[in-house]
């Protein structure tokens, strides 16, 4: 099996949450990690800032780039790549994690929580893609088995999951678009692109703002980073253009006692995640 030791990741929104939790998972195995994120300064509502993600992941036993990054903003997007490949000679994994949220009808969603979400998740999505493109085809060439992972969800055409929130589904299928599209443009390069997404609700600090949410009915990131390392030591060509799961891709891996992933020991019951059929 492969492994993630000397890998580069660019992994969005690795402040805080599943971004983070993915980037010490490969940090386990000693990857270097671009942290592309927002938060430099500390939040009293929302813990972790890029500072405080480098010094878990470097005591993980990786090694961390903190690099404040908006990846609404060009500029700032190709300066962090840029940033990456100065500091650690390439990249060669793209986790797009970073993503707003604002689980509202038409009339509840101003434009400007709407261009937040296409400016984050689709757009952000390709613009990222797009700036590691050329150091993940140099990966794939040089045999370092490149991959790109979309924190987004199998695609669905139910009326069901667009009817409560039709600008936040819009905007997620807009990242899963993107891994459909890029999984066949980018097949004959080697590059392996996939969607992850969680069966349930997951105990980040974003979702704890949500009101009403019993964080003690959810799995922890770590099911996330678990599942993400399967999909990162897969063989990228021919592991692409597929919507996986977090606990199906574990069982098919032999890992069918999720216990440990519990917020809550014993939880039988979890709140669903949105968009699974």
């Amino acid at each position: 099996m492969n492994t993630l030791e000397g890998k580069t990741l660019f992994i969005t929104g690795a402040s805080r949450g599943i971004g983070l939790a993915i980037a010490k998972r490969a940090a386990a195995d000693g990857a270097n990690i671009v942290i592309a994120a927002k938060t430099a300064e500390a939040n009293p509502k929302l813990p972790g800032t890029i500072y405080s993600a480098a010094e878990e992941i470097e005591a993980a036993g990786g090694k961390a780039l903190a690099q404040q990054c908006d990846i609404r903003d060009e500029a700032s997007v190709l300066a962090a790549v840029e940033a990456g490949v100065k500091r650690f000679g390439g990249i060669d994994i793209l986790v797009n994690n970073a993503s707003a949220i604002s689980l509202t009808p038409t009339p509840a969603t101003p434009m400007k929580r709407f261009d937040l979400m296409f400016g984050v998740n689709v757009r952000g999505t390709f613009l990222c893609t797009q700036a590691c493109l050329a150091e993940l085809t140099k990966s794939a060439k040089a045999g370092r088995n490149p991959h790109v992972l979309n924190m987004s969800p199998p695609l669905s055409m139910r009326e069901h999951w667009f009817k409560g929130h039709v600008a936040y589904t819009m905007a997620k299928y807009g990242m899963s678009e993107c891994t459909l599209g890029h999984a066949g443009e980018f097949r004959p390069l080697g590059i392996g692109v996939n969607s992850l997404w969680p069966r349930t609700a997951i105990a980040t600090a974003a979702l704890q703002m949500i009101p009403g949410v019993n964080v003690d009915l959810c799995r922890k990131p770590e099911i996330l980073a678990d599942a993400a390392y399967l999909i990162l030591t897969s063989d990228a060509k021919t592991t692409s253009g597929n919507f996986f799961i977090d606990d199906a891709l574990l069982a098919q891996h032999g890992v069918t006692d999720l216990e440990k992933y519990s917020v809550k020991p014993g939880t039988k019951t979890f709140i669903p995640d949105f968009f699974v059929d």
